[in-house]
């Protein structure tokens, strides 16, 4: 049975630290909207506190997320041992998304390795960490991080990134609001 925290303590740090990649889940309002889950890595997530953490945001083809915060704020972060003893551990909370344009980003990015394809900094209020065995995740080999998106990125360029965006990123799938930049 799964131990439930009120916020991350030793144990749940040391854990979510050492993890290379974890998930994200949201959904809307409307229960005919798209659930979604997310996958995350490169370096992305940190611990600002005992109750506060936050995830660098990237560019990418969807901002379903984004989409969902904005409406709601409901958002799960889990993060999944492939490597070592079976553990799974959920950060339950509410979510606030945190423009380049906005006065805060400029302080919260400075947690972060610098990126020029960040489009948001997620920063999530942390209400409850549960933790629960992680019998059935398969075993897997960390082999490296992939560069893809980064190249991809710069290859783009900020004004080219700010189109991407635009062309991207107005709208969720289920027509929420998304980056409006």
């Amino acid at each position: 049975m799964g131990k439930i925290r009120s916020e991350i303590d030793d144990v749940a740090r040391k854990f979510i630290e050492a993890q290379k990649i974890f998930f994200v889940a949201s959904a809307p309002l409307d229960a005919g909207g798209h659930v979604n889950l997310s996958p995350k890595g490169l370096d992305t997530f940190r611990i600002l506190g005992p109750s506060t953490v936050a995830y660098l945001d990237f560019n990418g083809s969807g901002v379903e997320t984004i989409a969902h915060l904005k409406e709601n704020g409901r958002i799960v972060l889990m993060f999944c041992a492939f490597q070592g003893p079976p553990d799974i551990f959920r950060l339950y909370g509410h979510g606030r998304v945190i423009e380049p344009h906005e006065p805060d980003f400029a302080a919260l990015a400075k947690s972060f390795s610098a990126s020029e394809n960040a489009r948001s900094i997620i920063l999530v209020a942390i209400t409850r960490v549960q933790d629960s065995c992680g019998y059935g995740i398969p075993l897997f080999k960390y082999e490296g991080e992939r560069t893809q998106l980064q190249a991809w990125a710069q290859k783009r360029g900020a004004e080219g990134l700010k189109a991407y965006r635009q062309e991207k990123n107005r709208r969720s799938i289920d027509g929420l609001p998304g980056i409006l930049e």
